[in-house]
């Protein structure tokens, strides 16, 4: 029993050389990581309002949970109440877009497995990552979703209906109020081709016709 004591004594008692040299190096990769995550964030952001705390907190993330695990390989007593602790933390702030979702885990993951000194893990995983968003927005830039909003007088429902036989569209709302009919649709624009705008736009019986790209946050 003695023995066994001793033994779980020992293991306890062990922690890994850290020198500051290979805290340098960590802090680096993870932070560079971070901040590599957070240019593409910034560059390609297709959102209605970039939130530049956001940003900043994509960076701040992945060095975090590059220095918590940093400690928590130092020393398995300081790992295990690291643990407890981080176990009652609640966060409560919700994030409406899904791809944010993405950008803070990827994050995580790059001060993950910088923190555990596994850095070409974690210079690759975010290059790859990286390669594969931006090709996916390119991709994406090809054909975008717009919203058009067209107001005009009730009466001029059929000659509108008319108008919009030629256009791929999807309606999102119609409102009538004082006297004016508010349609929103949803439409596709290829390359940034809003040639289909000119016969709403010229037509006398529509009072305004409006373009606004299509985030997917619609009320």
């Amino acid at each position: 029993m003695t023995d066994e004591l001793r033994k779980i004594a020992f293991m306890l008692s062990q922690h890994e050389n850290l020198t500051l040299l290979a805290l340098a190096v960590t802090m680096a990769v993870a932070l560079g990581c971070g901040l590599a995550i957070y240019l593409l964030y910034r560059y390609f952001y297709r959102g209605v309002v970039y939130s530049d705390n956001f940003g900043v907190l994509i960076v701040i993330v992945s060095g975090i949970t590059a220095f918590i695990i940093v400690t928590i390989g130092t020393n398995l007593v300081l790992s295990l109440g690291m643990v407890g602790a981080l176990s009652i933390v609640r966060f409560r702030a919700p994030i409406k877009e899904p791809l944010d979702v993405g950008f803070l885990y990827w994050s995580i993951a790059a001060g993950l497995t910088a923190g555990a000194k596994l850095y070409l893990v974690a210079v690759v995983g975010t290059v790859s990552i990286g390669l594969i968003y931006i090709a996916m927005t390119f991709v994406r830039k090809e054909k975008r979703t717009f919203l058009m909003i067209l107001r005009y007088a009730p009466e001029a429902d059929e000659a509108v209906g008319n108008l919009l036989k030629p256009v791929w569209h999807k309606l999102k709302n119609k409102n009538v109020s004082r006297g004016l009919a508010e349609l929103t649709l949803e439409v596709r624009v290829t390359r940034n081709q809003t040639q289909f705008m000119e016969p709403f736009t010229s037509a006398d019986f529509i009072e305004s016709a409006t373009l606004v790209e299509y985030s997917g946050d619609y009320a």
